[in-house]
């Protein structure tokens, strides 16, 4: 007897005695089995807290899945008692943690924020004061080198609201502020890259340097902060890493750039291993 199979047009015979199977001979599929029920998870072995405590975090938070998984799927009192008590070990080791951290930054000032950015409300006060003077300053002594161009639409009707705020920034900062219709001038959108309207742009005179300080509208300090940031970077006062680096703040904490504690610690501790170095044979 000869069987037949159509497969891409074509005939295929083959003899009745044939082991060939599969779809293209119209064998019978198999039977289409269901997959076997996982088996429960084992019940994790839990340690003494004494030796648990001696775990890095990252083993301990696995134990807490396993133990949580376990419970969830048991569903008795005491797999779940066990997880909460995992639960509960963990939040003291956290506790601990963030005892020592409050010595650690009370001995090491270098690393607490707060010597740099105190958070007392007459003291912050006084602080954004500061770098307020510092930031009008540097932008009234730059207004013979820089411009502010704000792109517009006659359709823009958030145009209408920035464009008060960047004339403000003209009257108090002694810069030079143009208003560039796209409308008017559609070739400005390619040569300069605009897309949306409102935009404000800081430009360099006699120079290709240009940077957006804001797209949409934005607050007048904000615009005050932008524009303080982007004429530090496009004069080289300051390089990309340090855009977040505020007046007053170069060398310090918040210098993406300066070196940090680490560096200090190093080299104190090269400092202290040299002698020992040196006095051996």
């Amino acid at each position: 007897m000869v069987l037949l199979a159509i497969s891409g047009g074509s005939a295929i015979a083959a003899q009745a005695g044939d082991e060939k199977a599969g779809y293209w001979w119209y064998a019978p599929k198999p039977d289409q089995q269901e997959p076997p029920e996982s088996a429960p998870p084992a019940k994790p072995l839990i340690p003494a807290m004494k030796e648990l405590a001696s775990w890095p975090p990252a083993r301990i938070s696995k134990l807490i899945a396993e133990q949580r998984d376990y419970a969830a799927t048991v569903l008795t009192v005491d797999a779940v008692a066990d997880f909460w008590r995992l639960e509960d070990f963990a939040r003291r080791k956290a506790r601990a943690f963030a005892g020592l951290t409050q010595i650690a930054m009370l001995q090491h000032p270098e690393l607490n924020s707060r010597s740099a950015n105190p958070m007392v409300g007459d003291a912050r006060s006084q602080l954004l004061k500061e770098k307020d003077d510092q930031r009008r300053s540097y932008l009234k002594a730059q207004a013979g080198s820089f411009a502010l161009v704000m792109f517009s639409r006659a359709s823009c009707g958030y145009c209408r609201i920035q464009w008060p705020i960047v004339q403000r920034f003209r009257e108090e900062m002694g810069w030079q502020v143009t208003e560039m219709d796209l409308d008017r001038r559609p070739d400005l959108a390619a040569r300069y890259g605009v897309e949306v309207t409102p935009t404000t742009m800081i430009i360099r005179r006699a120079s290709a340097q240009r940077m957006v300080i804001a797209s949409g509208v934005e607050a007048y300090p904000a615009i005050t902060q932008m524009a303080y940031q982007a004429v530090r970077l496009l004069s080289g006062d300051i390089r990309a890493e340090q855009f977040m680096t505020a007046p007053g703040e170069e060398g310090g904490f918040f210098d993406a750039l300066a070196n940090g504690p680490l560096s200090a610690a190093s080299a104190a501790s090269t400092q202290a291993v040299a002698p020992l170095e040196r006095a051996q044979p």
